[in-house]
């Protein structure tokens, strides 16, 4: 472990003086519908990403390039296009990366019905009522065989008349993905994968079509927005890749991101029925390595080579203290010292003068209190941020269901698990 910081760090350190900033929690217009074209856990705010370039232009910054290093389901890209602003971001998840692309693409809503025609014709003469061979078993746990048998055919029909890495293929796969929980067996508005005996899975073609029909309209809605309100053309870039890693970027203006929860569930995990329809990998959980946060594979119960700040050491050491298992503990160490190496990442990828905007959460474990805005702090002043700044805002769609059942349900009921209920927004600028 590293040696402690100074006693200083620690009554500097954001938790303690933080404000709460009201303007910052609500929304002042409604959201584009093609933000909530697919379900997306945790998903970010738009209007976080509208507020930050406010906040950005209003201390000096002339912003035309954004990047994001954890972009998620594409909030921040979507939202710098309709800024006006060119966009680079990246993600490990390839179910997250093509969720973002297909978000952030501009298309022609003609193409898209004369593709979703040839497409409904193709299913409706298909006579195969066989379930196909499947890449994993998987799906089968998952899939009733009717469900299988009608996935199989719309699927089939996307990959013969939409051309491989297009625009469009990006599309009707986004559509796609995004009917497979109601069509199975999952159990609904749970943050953990379970069976739910008592569902009925909804058709996939009807549930396919009514899709369709919304990502058309959120589409033309984009449309009708760029071109009104004359909106320079923005480039996006959206790579797979993981932000410890990933080379070369361009220099962005800022940064806007939430980080990963260092006690968050597996994202592999809820995005398993995309990566196995839509090919990504045979076994979902081999997407859980490299991921920032992720206890899979840990079984290391050295923590010394580690190179830890003063929050990263403290709570680490709590968390032994109070026996928590050795997995867990790693998985926590390994998700702090990872985080100081986005830190520094961030700072390399913004000009000089530019800024970052992180919005973070402190969590519990294991009643150990999980520090993560205090450690993101000190991550970005030893990375070399400087005029540092933080605040608090409400997480308002929890307010009237701030408790979790243990189905990972929201629930009302206080005698549940009490849930987060606010976030910190920290910021840091490059010196120029």
């Amino acid at each position: 472990m590293s040696q402690k910081a100074p006693a200083m760090v620690k009554k500097l350190l954001p938790s303690k003086f933080a404000e709460l900033k009201d303007d910052w929690s609500n929304p002042d217009t409604k959201e584009h519908k093609m933000h909530s074209i697919h379900q997306y856990p945790a998903k970010f705010p738009s209007f976080i990403a509208s507020k930050a370039f406010e906040y950005a232009e209003g201390h000096g910054i002339d912003v035309h390039t954004v990047g994001d290093v954890f972009c998620g389901c594409g909030t921040v890209a979507l939202e710098s296009e309709l800024h006006g602003d060119n966009f680079w971001g990246c993600d490990i998840s390839p179910v997250a990366v093509m969720i973002a692309k297909a978000k952030s693409h501009v298309y022609s809503t003609s193409r898209l019905q004369k593709l979703f025609d040839i497409v409904k014709t193709s299913y409706s003469a298909s006579v195969n009522d066989e379930p196909p061979q499947l890449g994993s078993q998987r799906i089968a746990f998952w899939f009733e065989k009717r469900q299988i048998v009608k996935l199989a055919k719309i699927k089939n029909s996307i990959d013969m008349y939409t051309a491989r890495n297009s625009k469009y293929r990006d599309a009707f796969y986004c559509i796609f993905s995004s009917i497979l929980k109601p069509c199975s067996r999952w159990l609904s508005q749970s943050i953990k994968p379970q069976v739910d005996p008592c569902k009925v899975p909804a058709d996939p073609f009807v549930l396919f079509e009514k899709q369709f029909i919304r990502f058309k309209k959120a589409s033309e809605e984009i449309n009708i927005d760029l071109n009104k309100q004359k909106i320079r053309k923005a480039s996006v870039e959206i790579k797979k890749k993981n932000i410890l890693s990933a080379k070369p970027r361009p220099k962005v203006d800022i940064i806007i991101s939430s980080p990963p929860y260092v006690t968050s569930y597996e994202y592999a995990d809820l995005h398993q029925l995309s990566t196995l329809w839509l090919g990504y990998a045979e076994d979902y959980r081999d997407l859980r390595k490299g991921t920032i946060g992720s206890s899979y594979g840990s079984t290391e119960n050295d923590f010394s080579r580690y190179k830890l700040n003063y929050v990263g050491e403290e709570i680490v050491n709590e968390l032994q203290k109070r026996r928590v298992e050795p997995s867990k503990v790693h998985a926590v160490a390994r998700y702090y010292s990872d985080m100081e190496t986005v830190s520094k990442r961030c700072y390399g990828l913004l000009k000089p003068g530019g800024m970052a905007l992180f919005v973070v959460g402190d969590t519990e474990f294991k009643k150990v209190k999980i520090r993560n805005c205090d450690h993101l702090w000190e991550c970005m002043q030893q990375a070399g941020f400087s005029e540092l700044d933080c605040w608090k805002r409400r997480i308002c769609g929890k307010t009237l269901s701030p408790y979790r059942d243990g189905n990972g349900r929201f629930s009302k009921d206080a005698q549940q698990r009490q849930i987060y209920r606010e976030e910190y927004v920290i910021v840091g600028r490059k010196m120029s």
